[in-house]
């Protein structure tokens, strides 16, 4: 990490839990439901999440825990066993169903992996059930993708082909994007995990090659290890420099020629930096806090100082994976400032006495903070838009402009008009 300064904070926290990863993997997989036990605390959470009313059918329910359940009156796995039947029995189009851990499944100690395991047994293979954790009190939101993902990776098939494997949710056009530009570099074969039906799993092995396009992936990646592929070292596609970095890292792991690559990317690059260019503008020389909640705080902050010329006064992330994370660290001036963990208060109190420009946080913190005449970024946002590749550059950049221009507009002098 050269000079950077790591410190380390424990404390109260503010972050989505990982729940919330359910409202864009369900719409990945429109043949996968996401079934939740919990508490109605976690359904209205997902239902404002994804912007849904109560009596729309979309891929996602939560079984409520009632009074009797928590007291231990009820039988929770015969509870759990009538609410799976009537749902599969209403929705005869699930491939996959995921139970999901949530606060109160976990400190009732429901085992939804034996609950998983016995209904497996008894639909003998009609629909594949699986089992993760969106607790908050283990994860920040973007954790339930990770969960979700190495639930599914003990399924993939084995193969010994070379091929690329893509892992991570992206948007669709983003992601056939990036296959197109892969495929123009000569590279055969290009996968992604997780697929767009539940049941049309990629294939791993030796051959594979792995690009990660997000940094919160860590039991995934591992299990994918396990499994015989590598993981390729790289700082993940977030920017101009970011993006190049990743794909050559790809292209340089099958062996394709450096030049031709360059003759692939320059003409992508150059329209992208031209994009870029009002938006550095608008960025250069503001002040940058990110408050830890999405693990994207690290690649973001890349991005915003080293393309977009914005000065860090601190980077703070949910947890610190160095390993996954150094070449993104390596890419950082010395001087920067990473937090790992939260003190909110502490962190809040940092955040008033540095008065940046800009505070990428979560939804609960920028309300008040917006109160306090302190422009905020919501984090959940990097998740739900297009923002991987070359060709999205400007896209993210604009995203946080965005907000520096509704202030600048908000804190013009009004107007005065003369009366007669």
């Amino acid at each position: 990490m050269g000079g950077a300064t790591l410190l380390k904070e424990t404390g109260p926290r503010e972050v989505f839990c990982g729940l919330t990863s359910i409202v864009w993997l369900h719409r990945r997989m429109p043949d996968a439901f996401f079934l939740v036990v919990g508490s109605r605390t976690c359904a209205h959470l997902i239902q404002s999440a994804a912007g849904v009313m109560i009596f729309a059918e979309p891929r996602f329910g939560t079984a409520i825990l009632e009074e009797r359940d928590l007291a231990g009156l009820a039988d929770a796995h015969e509870e759990l066993d009538r609410v799976v039947k009537n749902l599969l029995a209403r929705r005869p189009e699930i491939r996959t169903l995921f139970l999901v851990g949530s606060c109160p499944s976990e400190v009732i100690k429901i085992d939804l992996a034996r609950a998983a395991e016995r209904l497996n047994s008894q639909f003998n293979g009609k629909v594949t059930i699986l089992n993760y954790s969106g607790s908050g009190i283990e994860t920040t939101f973007t954790q339930g993708e990770d969960g979700a993902l190495k639930a599914l990776v003990p399924l993939m098939p084995k193969s010994e082909e070379n091929q690329l494997l893509l892992a991570g949710t992206l948007a669709n056009a983003v992601e056939d994007r990036l296959i197109t530009i892969f495929q123009r570099l000569g590279i055969g074969k290009i996968q992604s995990f997780p697929p767009r039906q539940s049941t049309e799993l990629p294939s791993i092995g030796p051959g594979t090659k792995v690009l990660l396009t997000q940094p919160y992936l860590t039991d995934t990646a591992r299990e994918l290890q396990n499994r015989g592929a590598e993981i390729l070292k790289a700082p993940f596609p977030l920017g101009v420099q970011g993006s190049e970095l990743w794909i050559k890292a790809a292209t340089d792991s099958f062996g394709i020629d450096r030049s031709f690559v360059d003759s692939i990317l320059e003409p992508l690059i150059i329209r992208a930096r031209k994009a870029l260019k009002p938006y550095i503008e608008q960025l250069s020389g503001k002040k940058l806090f990110l408050l830890p909640e999405s693990q994207l705080e690290i690649p973001l902050a890349r991005f915003l100082h080293v393309e977009c010329g914005m000065e860090l006064l601190e980077i703070g992330t949910p947890y610190l994976n160095r390993e996954m994370m150094a070449q993104e660290l390596d890419l950082l001036p010395e001087s920067t400032r990473i937090v790992e963990g939260q003190h909110v208060e502490k962190q809040l109190d940092r955040v008033r006495a540095h008065q940046p420009d800009l505070v990428v946080c979560g939804m609960g913190l920028a309300n008040p903070l917006e109160a306090e005449g302190i422009s905020t970024k919501w984090s959940i946002e990097m998740v739900f838009s297009p923002i991987h590749g070359i060709d999205q550059a400007s896209d993210l950049a604009e995203l946080f402009s965005r907000p520096l221009h509704r202030s600048k507009l908000l804190n013009r002098e009004p107007i005065s008009i003369a009366s007669n």
